[in-house]
């Protein structure tokens, strides 16, 4: 290999990891060997970081125990030699089964999705010893997130047989009050997030027929400790639905006991990656890495056949036969999608008019015009007309996932843009829902009202943009838009929103610091933090929850940690508004100035400028190009100009 130039090495790379990603899975593994010699190469050549990219986009959830185990290599060393790009989340991994295989997994796929972890994992069973002494290594270790990967064998109050109702309930309280008790002692010493597995039934049942309906039958109890866990788990605790995993791979497979018994595996080595992809998906998801738009191909992708020359009576959509229905039942899960929040786009090569005349008259039709934020129809290159989408949504290609039955296409923009999630779809429009779920694209840790009004805030930014393109001034438009906001602390309505925001933003977020649905909750009940956040409304809509500030009082000073706000709010003149207010409790608690930083990232240059622009000076350098910036609230400053109608919301 020494004769080889890095570019014919990288260009070996690449097309060995197309043709990795586009097999069909039954000759996976062959191409996978392909792949691995490519990367070692790789690896060998120096070309670690173009190695480390292709690794990531290698990593997928269907993957054999066998053939996963040569990616885990490459990755541990890569690991060894190459500077980590984010910060390793400090998670700690207490069960009741062995962790040797599963843990070391969980960071494979937390790579893949653009992450990292350092994990603690005790030794299995004494996850309960590890949570009650205060000197345990858990503590010393002093995780961020704690995974309570706890499985049906863990429950500790079984019912017996010959247990009534009452009884049975009574032993569903207990159970969830240990788990609650353990969640609050790690929440108490730690201010930690929980992850907690709900618990996966056992493949066999004693009463048979009757496991379910009968009073003590496990499958009941099991099934009321689940759902009394879904309604009282607190905001710093998520479920990772366990079970549901057992019941997709079959239970009987899922829980092969030859490896519970011989090595106190959690499930079959086959299922391994899946869970470990699960648990990752999730902790990418609190880590703001879910994507967030799904972008569709039309012909033969929404509907079967071409609209160009079949026409709109000649394709094939809804009732009467298998590959409509198929197709049918593909838009109700896009629109589903949709309704919780997935933003919709499409990128398709086809005359505009026509593409949009099938969302507009076809009467089988699930999705139509207001379901898609962005609509691209034309016969540029869709890599291309991809960043255009991602531009127009002012959101990043690593936010994208294009759903596309053609293969070549699939293939053009996994090259030409490779930061695009682009999974394969089968030949069978019956497949394509699978196909996409698999993955966990689209990972939810929380759900609330503004989750539901997502996609129309961006569907409606196209018609302000009309309006601000007719005004005659920036204060003309901003007039126009007759904004109305409330600002007010977090509180239990606001939690799970701003800890989202606080995930997910990138671009106008002046530090990045992340913090978790229970490091917030710690601060509302803390008097030396400042807390805020923005709602906003216009005559076009409303925007919900759209920026959050975290501020400590320290030495006569108010420090900034955290100010964010989402991008589809720009120059709104909202970051005015929130300064007055924060101005306004500074004079309220008799504090002399406001001190902010401004930590770089590769994406948030955009708000380079912020504090100077609103009169801060500046008050020192630190490391990696960060800067200080104070404001001083003397007697004599002036409020900013906003255009903005202001409710103050109730503390």
């Amino acid at each position: 290999m020494s004769g080889r130039s890095g570019s014919t090495l990288s260009a070996d790379l690449e097309s060995g990891l197309e043709r990795y990603l586009s097999a069909p899975e039954e000759t996976r593994r062959e191409t996978l060997r392909d792949l691995v010699r490519a990367l070692r190469e790789a690896v060998d050549a120096g070309e670690k970081e173009a190695a480390r990219a292709a690794l990531q986009r290698a990593i997928l959830p269907g993957l054999d125990y066998t053939s996963v185990q040569s990616l885990l290599k490459i990755h541990r060393r890569l690991r060894r030699e190459l500077p980590a790009t984010t910060p390793l989340l400090r998670l700690a991994v207490l069960s009741g089964f062995t962790l040797d295989q599963l843990a070391p997994l969980i960071d494979l796929n937390l790579a893949a999705a653009g992450a990292g972890a350092e994990i603690y994992t005790p030794a299995f069973g004494t996850f309960r010893q590890e949570i009650l002494a205060a000197d345990s290594g858990l503590y010393a270790f002093s995780p961020k997130v704690v995974f309570l990967a706890t499985g049906w064998r863990d429950l500790a109050h079984v019912p017996l047989l010959t247990d009534d109702r009452d009884r049975v309930r009574e032993r569903v309280r207990l159970e969830v009050r240990d788990l609650s008790a353990a969640w609050q002692t790690l929440h108490d010493r730690l201010g930690c997030q929980v992850l907690q597995n709900n618990f996966d039934l056992p493949p066999w049942r004693t009463l048979s027929n009757l496991d379910r309906t009968h009073p003590a039958g496990l499958g009941s109890y099991i099934a009321q400790v689940n759902q009394a866990l879904a309604e009282q788990a607190p905001p710093f605790v998520t479920l990772h639905d366990v079970d549901h995993l057992a019941a997709s791979a079959g239970r009987w497979a899922w829980h092969d006991e030859r490896f519970f018994h011989h090595a106190k595996m959690p499930c079959a080595p086959e299922y391994l990656m899946e869970y470990a992809h699960s648990v990752a998906a999730i902790l990418a998801a609190q880590a703001g890495l879910s994507r967030k738009c799904l972008v569709l191909d039309l012909d033969n992708t929404l509907w079967g056949g071409v609209i160009g020359d079949d026409g709109l009576g000649g394709i094939r959509i809804g009732q009467g036969d298998a590959e409509s229905e198929a197709f049918h039942a593909f838009q109700k899960y896009v629109k589903a999608l949709r309704d919780r929040g997935v933003i919709l786009a499409v990128c398709s090569k086809n005359e505009d008019h026509i593409a949009r005349e099938v969302f507009e008259k076809h009467p089988e039709m699930i999705l139509r015009l207001d379901d898609i934020a962005t609509f691209v129809a034309n016969w540029t290159d869709k890599a291309t007309n991809l960043r255009t989408i991602a531009l127009n949504l002012n959101i990043g290609l690593n936010s994208l996932v294009l759903a596309d039955d053609n293969p070549v296409e699939r293939a053009l923009v996994r090259r030409l843009a490779p930061e695009v999630a682009v999974p394969e779809l089968p030949v069978d429009p019956v497949g394509y829902i699978q196909a996409i779920e698999r993955h966990r694209y689209f990972e939810l840790v929380s759900l609330g009202k503004e989750d539901f009004k997502r996609a129309e805030y961006y569907r409606t930014q196209a018609v302000r943009e009309q309006a601000q393109a007719s005004a005659a001034s920036v204060e003309e438009f901003l007039e126009s838009l007759q904004m109305t906001a409330r600002v007010g602390p977090i509180d239990g309505a606001t939690l799970e929103r701003s800890a989202q925001l606080i995930a997910r933003s990138n671009q106008f977020n002046l530090t990045t610091r992340r913090r978790s649905t229970a490091e917030i909750l710690a601060m509302t009940g803390d008097d030396s933090w400042i807390t805020l956040t923005v709602t906003l409304a216009d005559r076009f809509g409303d925007y919900g929850l759209i920026s959050v500030l975290l501020a400590r009082i320290r030495d006569e000073k108010i420090e900034i940690d955290t100010w964010l706000m989402s991008c589809r709010v720009l120059k709104r003149t909202v970051e005015d508004l929130l300064l007055n207010h924060l101005a306004e409790e500074a004079r309220r608690r008799g504090v002399r100035f406001l001190r902010g930083d401004y930590i770089p990232t590769p994406k948030n240059d955009l708000v380079r400028e912020h504090y100077p622009r609103l009169g801060f000076q500046p008050a020192g350098a630190g490391d990696s190009g960060s800067t200080r910036w104070d404001l001083p609230i003397a007697e004599d400053w002036q409020p900013r100009r906003h255009f903005i109608s202001v409710a103050r919301a109730e503390a």
